[in-house]
């Protein structure tokens, strides 16, 4: 049985966008302070970004095994259950001091941290067509101010009580919102009658048949792959070339945090049909956001800054624009259409984020660079050859 749309409020909204916001900023709160844990576990300057890597494919695994789910069972039981997984995984974060374990661990921490995507698929249920892009919009604008948010708090609270304490609040957290999740989130069953092999196999069948779907999770996955390379090599250049403390990279990544804004502006966008030339816009200075690396090096900072804001501006632009797309696609098939869409680009963001120390130690910021304006590029070439087909005009 399923919930009428009307049933979904300005609050309840407000309410996913908190949820969704934070329990994706698991994925996150180790990315910036890998520097402080690796030592700590006993992993290897090489090997520290394995535990942002590591968390993302576990989110990627979690996507494809357990969102589909929503599909099948009741979704406030299925959310609960996970975020009651991700309080184990982070506990377990903090008081863990075996690499290999640690290691372990946040790949769990990903792989419970899926709740959301069982969340933005309900409520685009429970949303009326005309406004169901403004509606994942403002909750996706939480989720990414969860994302955003997640790295100056991480820094902050490591350099002020150690990165373990970050783990222990944010499993106290997770205890408040499964509370929350509880009490507040409408049922909903499903009507879908498959056995959950039935249903995983007929993700290879969507894929298929949704050229529309292969498209959007090829441009985001480029996108996220450029967007979690910049994230979690900035640190690095950030202490190692200009001294700055844990406490000033906090403050760093809390301007990216304005790129959260990009969230509800794409979902009007979408609601007014303007998918294509929102997301040409976004590939393109994408592919250019990383150009003020080249600025004078007095204001290199500056610059670096710059990057992050656009970049986060133009990935959430256009992960806005691929869901909205998706999501009309086969109203039955929401969740597993939002699993494989979200598997592909943590895939990518997994990928970009297991370079990016190697690139950092090789080739300095400037392969970064290189490497980062890479991905949106062959997006946006991806994008113009997708363009002169008629089916795909609007991808």
């Amino acid at each position: 049985m399923s919930a009428h749309p009307a049933t979904l409020t300005r609050g309840m909204v407000l309410l996913f966008a908190f949820c969704c916001g934070a329990i994706v900023a698991n994925i996150y709160y180790a990315q910036p302070i890998i520097e402080l844990i690796a030592p700590d576990v006993g992993l290897s300057s090489t090997m520290a970004s394995l535990i942002v890597s590591l968390t993302q494919i576990g989110y990627a695994l979690g996507l494809f095994f357990l969102v589909p789910l929503g599909d099948l069972l009741e979704n406030r039981r299925l959310m609960i259950l996970t975020t009651v997984v991700a309080i184990a995984s982070l506990l377990a974060a903090a008081f863990t001091d075996q690499p290999n374990v640690f290691l372990l661990v946040s790949l769990l921490v990903g792989f419970s941290s899926v709740s959301v995507q069982v969340l933005i698929p309900l409520a685009a249920h429970l949303a009326p067509e005309e406004s169901r892009g403004r509606v994942v919009g403002g909750i996706m604008g939480g989720l990414l101010l969860g994302i955003l948010l997640a790295r100056p708090i991480s820094s902050l609270v490591a350099d002020h009580f150690g990165w373990r304490a970050m783990f222990m609040i944010a499993a106290a957290l997770m205890a408040a919102i499964s509370i929350v999740l509880a009490l507040t989130v409408p049922k909903r069953q499903p009507d879908h009658s498959a056995s959950y092999g039935q249903l995983l196999g007929s993700l290879g069948t969507l894929l298929r048949q949704q050229p529309l779907l292969r498209q959007r999770a090829f441009y985001q996955a480029c996108l996220f792959a450029t967007f979690s390379l910049f994230w979690t090599a900035v640190p690095l250049e950030l202490s190692r070339n200009h001294g700055l403390s844990q406490t000033e990279i906090a403050l760093f990544a809390l301007v990216g945090a304005i790129g959260a804004i990009a969230a509800p502006i794409a979902g009007r966008l979408a609601d007014a049909g303007h998918t294509r030339n929102a997301s040409l816009l976004a590939m393109l200075f994408a592919s250019l956001s990383f150009l003020p690396a080249f600025i004078h090096p007095l204001y290199s900072v500056i610059g670096l800054a710059v990057t992050g804001v656009v970049l986060d501006f133009c990935v959430q632009m256009n992960m806005v624009l691929g869901q909205r797309t998706i999501y009309a696609l086969d109203a039955k098939s929401r969740s597993r259409l939002n699993a494989l869409y979200m598997t592909s680009i943590f895939v990518g963001g997994a990928f970009g984020s297991s370079i990016a120390s190697a690139v950092y130690e090789h080739g300095g910021w400037l392969w970064v660079v290189i490497v980062g304006s890479a991905f949106p590029l062959l997006a946006l070439l991806r994008f113009l050859s997708a363009a002169q087909k008629p089916t795909l005009a609007t991808a």
